[in-house]
């Protein structure tokens, strides 16, 4: 164990955790905690989405993925109820968002970026809190990519831009799939909850059905599933961290009312690092409206931004916990290339898609949006 580490990490989180509730009381703060939680499972479960998708494609192994349907329909079995039912202190509302060109085209940028990068936006966040300094390199362009696509904003959202725009905007008008009137397709607004619960239950059962077949076919059995060691100090199993990733996502919605995200977050710490080099983003569609006071407030008064700090300070607790926090300094060539190209895709693929693979990805789904499959 690597107690000044551990002790770096434990202050650091209760310092982000002062400062939220400072700024916007207790609710902001146990959103520092709940953020803090998903770093250590993440860390100690190696739980990621990148990963997961890449061996099935590629090895046809298929834990990952199963434990990814098992998160989503954990989630959705206390999400969905909030949604529709939750009043007062439990009300909640989900991400109901359309499906349409720049959705399609940013989440395809992403998916290749992440796989450059070496990991997708909460990964990132927790292999930076693991001492990866390669992983810092691909956060502070990951935060440079999504900065640079609210600049764009216009041109992927309207057309307007000049000359190009009008491509982009006919695209729109030829491909796009936008239906309720631009405000995406909810299962808990056309078929309730019991409906929509249904409905989850049998296409997450049939993914992890299939991909355990798939593996069976191409290697005689499944993979053995690695066992949880120490609570404390890892590893845990792959079930053990989507037990424990369904409860962050449950408590995202109980504190802050909403599903949990992570890079719209950076993007906010983009636009407050650019204003401080003397960079004015106050012009910028994107940042307009409801947008403008959260470039104005402190990066502690917003949730996303808080719980993206605790992801960092949690997994280099459990770093620590583990003895494993000991950041190195030898990259090559190779891995600085990949970490800026696969930071500045994953970012500004990550924006025109409504989110990552916990914002639009997870988000959608755990909310019944049909744009959650759509990302995928």
């Amino acid at each position: 164990m690597s107690r000044p580490a551990l002790f770096v990490a434990v202050l650091a989180l209760g310092t982000v955790a002062a400062l939220a509730f400072q700024e916007r009381g207790a609710n902001l703060a146990a959103a520092t905690m709940v953020g803090g939680f998903a770093g250590f499972a993440l860390y100690h479960a190696s739980f990621g989405f990148t990963a997961a998708w890449r061996r099935i494609v590629r090895e046809r192994r298929g834990a990952g993925l199963r434990a990814q349907m098992l998160l989503i329909g954990l989630t959705c079995l206390v999400s969905f109820p909030l949604i529709a039912w939750g009043t007062g202190d439990f009300a909640a509302r989900g991400n109901i968002l359309p499906m349409g060109v720049a959705s399609a085209f940013g989440a395809f940028v992403f998916g290749a970026g992440m796989q450059l990068g070496g990991g997708c936006a909460s990964g990132t966040l927790f292999t930076v809190g693991g001492g990866s300094t390669r992983m810092v390199i691909t956060l502070i362009f990951f935060i440079t990519g999504s900065l640079l696509a609210t600049a764009h904003w216009d041109f992927w959202t309207t057309g307007a831009a000049a000359g190009d725009g009008a491509l982009v905007s006919g695209l729109k008008d030829v491909v796009s799939y936008r239906l309720n009137d631009n405000r995406g397709i909810s299962l808990l607004r056309e078929f309730g909850v019991g409906g929509a619960l249904a409905i989850m239950a049998l296409v997450l059962g049939g993914i992890a059905i299939g991909s355990a077949l798939i593996e069976r076919r191409a290697h005689g059995g499944l993979e053995p599933r690695r066992r949880t060691g120490s609570a404390l100090s890892g590893p845990w199993s792959l079930t053990l961290g989507a037990v424990a990733l369904a409860l962050v996502g449950i408590g995202t919605f109980l504190v802050l009312g909403r599903p949990r995200g992570v890079t719209a977050g950076f993007a906010l710490w983009g636009a407050h690092a650019w204003e401080a080099m003397g960079g004015d983003v106050s012009g910028w569609t994107y940042w307009q409206g409801w947008r403008a006071s959260q470039v104005k407030a402190s990066l502690f008064a917003n949730g996303t931004s808080v719980m993206n700090f605790g992801i960092v300070f949690g997994a280099m607790a459990a770093a620590a916990l583990a003895g494993k926090w000991a950041p190195g300094f030898n990259l090559s060539k190779r891995d600085l290339v990949t970490a800026v190209i696969g930071g500045l895709m994953m970012g500004y693929g990550a924006r025109l898609a409504y989110g990552c693979n916990i914002g639009a990805y997870l988000g959608g789904l755990v909310s019944g949006s049909l744009h959650g499959w759509w990302w995928l």
